[in-house]
């Protein structure tokens, strides 16, 4: 791509590919119908971008 440094779209982009297999769903989150994709895009809301 030619950067240096990746942007905020690459992470969004990336993010839910890279993390959902590193993560183990409580019973409750499984209770609740909740999968990886939707706990890595929760962090995605949760976090701030650097201004």
């Amino acid at each position: 791509h030619g950067r240096f440094a990746a942007t905020r779209e690459d992470v969004q982009a990336l993010a839910a590919p890279v993390m959902r297999h590193r993560l183990l769903l409580s019973f409750a989150a499984e209770a609740e119908q909740k999968n990886a994709d939707d706990v890595v895009a929760a962090l995605l809301r949760a976090v701030p971008y650097p201004a």
